[in-house]
This record gives structure tokens, sequence and C-alpha cells, in this order.
């Protein structure tokens, strides 16, 4: 038979144990609360720039076109088909140049009746001429009247007129086989065809049209509001939208008086003063008018914010190095830049860079911009 443990002993045992589970409960529990951060929110840095007043001169840029000062549309002077072309667009042509050409049987054969009128017409006077001599010759002699004098002598008249007439229509004729052959007016440039061999046209319908060497026009599709903006100088300054580097001088020459209805623009033209070489027809150029300067604050367009849909920037208190949200009015937008007409005050720091993900009243690192 086992002893019995001793009482004290037991408790005390019992009061152990107890202690340390109390104790591992309390390590539990502080595990649990949650931990207290020391550090505090990072800051972040931003580029600034103070805004001051700049001379801003703004200005009217349109994209045209080179075109030749005088363009002609080219056409047969007769109707018929077309049997052979000479000529297509881009072509360089000089004047006199046969272009095209139009089947001219029916002109040979208007040709050969002419002839043949003008050859009987020739006949028929060298006959009256021959009567006449003839009547003349016995009126003087007194063996015929005055009547058959006066005859032959209207048979000569009738037959010289008959002849004129003759000879005119062998002209028409030989103008009228003279335009079968399409040919250029004036040395230039093939910019445009609307006939193929085999195709039947009629007179004066349009077959090319011909850019003459000469004088060239910058033309530009310039909407009607820009007219009433009245440029610094008469000077357009132009330059090539391929070769930005190739430049030029021009003045407005004409305006057209009419809109385009389908464009709602109105055609202008500006005469370049001495065309570059490179400046070929169709080149593309751009053309800008400057227009009076005045004072704006210019700041980058990557500062550019939005509150509310309305256009705003970032300021930052140079004191608290906190930011804010400010409204401004946009005068106009820039490639690379925005024009500012109100909202800032020269000297206020404005976030141009680092201002995507910012909030209102947050503490930044402000690092001034190196232009």
């Amino acid at each position: 038979m086992k002893p019995l443990p001793d009482p004290a002993m037991f408790h005390s045992l019992t009061v152990t144990r107890l202690a340390v589970v109390l104790i591992a409960a309390v390590f539990v529990l502080q595990g649990c609360k949650p931990r207290q951060s020391s550090e505090e929110p990072p800051i972040t840095p931003v580029i600034v720039r103070s805004v001051a007043m700049e001379t801003y001169q703004p200005a009217t840029v349109l994209t045209g076109e080179v075109q030749a000062r005088v363009q002609t549309e080219l056409a047969f002077r007769v109707a018929g088909r077309v049997i052979e072309r000479l000529a297509d667009i881009g072509d360089r042509v000089e004047n006199g140049q046969v272009l095209a050409r139009l089947d001219a049987r029916e002109q040979h054969a208007d040709l050969a009746a002419a002839r043949a009128g003008v050859e009987a017409s020739q006949a028929q006077l060298d006959q009256s001429n021959s009567e006449y001599s003839r009547q003349q010759t016995l009126f003087e002699q007194g063996l015929t009247t005055r009547t058959i004098f006066e005859q032959a002598q209207e048979a000569v008249r009738t037959a010289r007129a008959s002849l004129d007439a003759a000879e005119a229509q062998q002209a028409t004729a030989e103008e009228g086989l003279a335009y079968t052959e399409l040919k250029a007016t004036a040395p230039g440039v093939l910019t445009a065809r609307s006939i193929e061999v085999g195709q039947v046209v009629q007179a004066a319908e349009a077959a090319f049209s011909l850019a003459e060497n000469g004088p060239r026009d910058a033309v530009f599709q310039v909407f009607e509001s820009l007219l009433f903006e009245k440029p610094e100088n008469e000077t357009i300054e132009l330059s090539l939208v391929s070769a930005p580097e190739v430049v030029a001088a021009g003045r407005i020459r004409e305006i057209s008086p009419a809109v385009d209805t389908q464009s709602g623009t109105v055609r202008v033209k500006v005469a370049i003063d001495q065309t570059p070489a490179r400046m070929t027809l169709g080149s593309a150029v751009i053309g800008r008018a400057p227009r009076a300067a005045q004072e704006a604050l210019i700041l980058p367009w990557s500062s550019l914010a939005s509150d509310a849909g309305y256009s705003a920037v970032w300021v930052v208190d140079p004191q608290t190095e906190r930011t804010a949200l400010r409204r401004v009015d946009i005068l106009a937008y820039e490639t690379g830049r925005i024009i500012l007409s109100n909202g800032l005050t020269p000297g206020e720091l404005v976030v141009i860079d680092g201002g995507k993900f910012l909030r209102p009243d947050e503490k930044v690192e402000p690092r001034e911009d190196v232009i």
C-alpha cells in the first residue's frame, strides 16, 4: 500500500503551476495588443518652381500646303476620243509640249473638204476674172452693153467673196485639227489628270491641272474667328513640317470672301517672298503669325492638376511646407507648357513634378527646379 502525499506539498505545487499559467497568459495578451509605431510617415519630395511674370507672345499657328500661284486647267477645245496620252501627274512639262491626242479622222476630213472648197472658189474667181476682162474690152469698143459689163464685174466680186469664205473655212478646219492635240500652255508641273486612252471627252472638259512655274503660295484653311485676331505685323513665318530648319517669310495675299460650307473655314493664301528650293509643290508647311506680346505666368504642362473638373495646380507654403490645391485660369495651351491668366501670385511655389499623388495639406520636401 502506497503512502498518501503530503497535503502541504500538494498545495504548494498547485500554486506554482497556477502562477506559471497566469504569467504565460499575461505575455500572450501583451502580444495581441497593436504595436505602437514610433516611425513618422515618409515625406514626399517634389520639384517646385517660384512663379514669375514673363513676356508671352501668343501666335496663331496653322498647317498649310505649298501651291503654285497660277494653276491652269487644261482641256481639249473639241470633242473626241483620246487615242494617246503622253504625260502623267508629277511630270514637268514645257510650253507647247503635247500632252494628249484625240482621234483626228473627222477633222482631217473637214480639212480636206475645206481645201477642196478653196480650190473650187479659186477656179470660179479665175473664170470670173477672165470673163470680166473680155467684157471690159468689148465695152470699151462699144460691142457690148453696160448691163452685161456690170454683170461680169459683179460676178468677180461674188467669186472673190466665195474664195474668202472658203479660205476662212479652211483656216477653221486647220484649227480644229490642231485642237486634237492638247498642249501645255506654260512650263510647270502636272498636278492632276482626269483622262485615259479610249475615253470620249467633251470640249472644255478638264484633262490636266498645270501648276505653272513661278511664284508660290502657302494656302491655309483658317477658322473665321481667327481672322479677327490681328497679327503684330503682316509678316507670316513659314517652315517645313518635315524640316523645321527650312524657313521663309510671306505676306497675306488673298482671303476668300466665302466660308467653305463643309469645313467652315476660310481659304487664306500667303505669298512666299523667296521660296526655298526644298519648299516644293505640295509640301506641308507651318505658318506662324505672332500677335501682340503680354505679361503672363508660364508653367510646364506637368504642373497641371484638376480640382472637381477645374484646372488647378499644387501650391506649397514655404513656411510649413504643406500643399494646397489652387484653381487657375488657363489663357492658352501650348506644346510642353500652359499659360496662366489668373489664380497665382508671383513668388508662390508651384509643384511642377511629383504632384500626381499629393493630397491637400500634405507635408512635402520641396526641391527647387533647375532650369
